[in-house]
Formats: C-alpha cells, sequence, structure tokens
C-alpha cells in the first residue's frame, strides 16, 4: 500500500506495482540550484535521460503538504519560478507536511520520501557535506548522516567542491558510509573530476554496484551508499582552476554574513557568475550523468543476483 503521505504520479505507480526500475530525482535543484529557465529545462532533461536508460523518473517534491513523488509538467513549471517555496531536509519535511506548505527536496528529504515510496535509488548533482571552518560553526550537512540510516543508492558527482571534503570523506567513513567512485580511483569533486583524493572503492559496472547494494543489505548493515560519478571530462572545470574562485566566495560568504542554507545557493551563484556561466554548463552536464548512470544502475537492481562479488579496486 502507498504511504498516506504520498502521492505516487500514475507511471511511478505503475513502475512500482510491477517491480520496475525507477530513479528519484530532487527539486531543490529547479527552486534552488539554477536559474530560470535552465531549471526546468534541466529538470525535464534529466527526467528524459532517465527514461532513455530503462527506469521511469520520480521527481520529489512537497505541495500543499502532500509528498509528491513524481510531478506532472504543470508542477514542474510551477516549481521553476514559484517564491515561498522552503528548502526541506530531514528536519523541516515534517513541518511542510504538517503546516500545509510547499517544499523542495534536499537530498536527504529526497532519500526520505524515495524510501518510504519503495525507490532504491537517487540521482543528485552533489551532496552536501562538511563545511569549511566547521570547527567554528559546526555546519554539516544532514545529508551525511541521511546517507548512514537510509537505504537509497545515491548517484552523485561528489561532494559539492565548496565544502571541506577530506573531513566530509572522513564523516562518512566514520558513519559507515560506502564511497563507491566510478570507473576511478580518485574522488570527484562535482565540478571537477579529482579532487585530489584517492577514492576509498571504485567499481567499473553498474551490476557491480548493485551486487555491492544487495550484498550490504543482506549483511543487514542499513544505511545508504554513495556512488561517485565524475562529471565528463569534456566538461569539467579543472580543480586547479576553480580553487582559487571557491576561495574568493568563502570569502565574500563570511563577510556578508551568509550562514546555515543560505550557504550553498549563495556559493553556487557567485561562482556562476565569476565562471560566466560555465559553472552551470558544467552542473547540468554532471547532473544528466549522474541520471543516466542511476537509471542503469535501477535496471540492473531489478536484474537477478549473479552470485558474484564486486569487482573492486581499494585506492
Amino acid at each position: 500500500m502507498p504511504h498516506p503521505l504520498i502521492d505516487l504520479a500514475p507511471d511511478v505507480r505503475a513502475a512500482l506495482d510491477a517491480g520496475a526500475p525507477v530513479v528519484a530525482l530532487e527539486s531543490t535543484i529547479i527552486t534552488h540550484g539554477m536559474p530560470y529557465p535552465q531549471n526546468v529545462a534541466t529538470a525535464r532533461d534529466v527526467e528524459a535521460v532517465v527514461c532513455a536508460n530503462g527506469a521511469v523518473p520520480a521527481t520529489v517534491a512537497v505541495i500543499g503538504g502532500r509528498i509528491r513523488v513524481g510531478l506532472p509538467d504543470e508542477v514542474l513549471d510551477w516549481l521553476g519560478t514559484a517564491t515561498d517555496i522552503l528548502k526541506l531536509s530531514r528536519a523541516d519535511l515534517p513541518y511542510a507536511v504538517a503546516a500545509k506548505r510547499h517544499g523542495s527536496t534536499t537530498v536527504a528529504a529526497t532519500m526520505i520520501c524515495a524510501h518510504l515510496a519503495g525507490i532504491r535509488v537517487f540521482a543528485t548533482g552533489g551532496i552536501g557535506g562538511v563545511h569549511r571552518g566547521v570547527e567554528a560553526t559546526l555546519d554539516i550537512s544532514a545529508d551525511l548522516d541521511e546517507l548512514a540510516r537510509t537505504p537509497v543508492a545515491v548517484v552523485c558527482a561528489g561532494a559539492k567542491a565548496i565544502l571541506d571534503l577530506p573531513r566530509t570523506l572522513e564523516y562518512l567513513e566514520t558513519r559507515g558510509v560506502p564511497v563507491v567512485s566510478y570507473g576511478t580511483d580518485r574522488l570527484p569533486a562535482f565540478w571537477s573530476r579529482d579532487s585530489g583524493l584517492p577514492s576509498p572503492l571504485r567499481l567499473d559496472t553498474p551490476d557491480a554496484i548493485a551486487e555491492l547494494v544487495r550484498t550490504k543489505e543482506a549483511l543487514g548493515l542499513g544505511g545508504g551508499i554513495l556512488v561517485a560519478n565524475p562529471v565528463p571530462q569534456a566538461d569539467e572545470i579543472p580543480a586547479a582552476e576553480i580553487a582559487g574562485l571557491i576561495e574568493a566566495v568563502l570569502a565574500q560568504a563570511d563577510e556578508a554574513g551568509v550562514t546555515g542554507k543560505a550557504v550553498t545557493p549563495f556559493l553556487l551563484s557567485r561562482i556562476l557568475a565569476l565562471t560566466g556561466g560555465r559553472s552551470l554548463v558544467t552542473n547540468i552536464a554532471l547532473v544528466k550523468n549522474n541520471a543516466a548512470l542511476a537509471a542503469r544502475l535501477a535496471v540492473a537492481l531489478q536484474a537477478p543476483s549473479t552470485g558474484k562479488s564486486p569487482d573492486h579496486a581499494a585506492a
């Protein structure tokens, strides 16, 4: 039976009832992550990529207090320009539902809703993590604890490069979250293919990732896995090139007193301006790339287990 607080789109419901592959997609990228009209165009393109790779897309948002899993075109269009849309993580999700508010879902909230709906795979751009200066602010994204507690495989291009990546990786290790880089021994960093950090784990096929997911479930370990999928080489902004811009915008955020949930949208918008729009082009490319891999993983998870150990290489 569907969860009483969730409304499934007809195609999503049919796919789940049939045991067909479904990929969850977040909505914060529409309301807070990209400017209009690129946000709506990208959301539609990402859904099309999921379909082209054999799965059903399920974009998640809270509309009037109802958790919507799969959005019709008119709702997606409206989200692209709507104001007073809450940015929902674990702490805010029950409030938005109880107060019958509108909200877009972050990584953490999308994972929760996907799991409640019975969806095992979620594609996003980049996850949140440990913010720089955490020793003073204690600013750690709820995404990390959600990965430790909610059994959804999250396909991303790594943590956002504006974060403290070594501490983010260490936090995930402490919380027991497998971090798997796809087809590389290096940990990707959102706009860049190489963060400068070795990846804890490497897998090279969707089937191998699916086997890891099944094995983790069979061991009763709980929680999800993080699949770090590097942005296509033709679209990346190398880490050495973006590093100086990140330092500049972090200083601007500090001077402006930007804190909490406002930090990431502020930083991304400033980097968009400083790169003359190039960061947005890269962001769109990596989200589509992640959607394609997530769909292939969802398809692999629906196939019978091979019983073989996943191919792997420790960094």
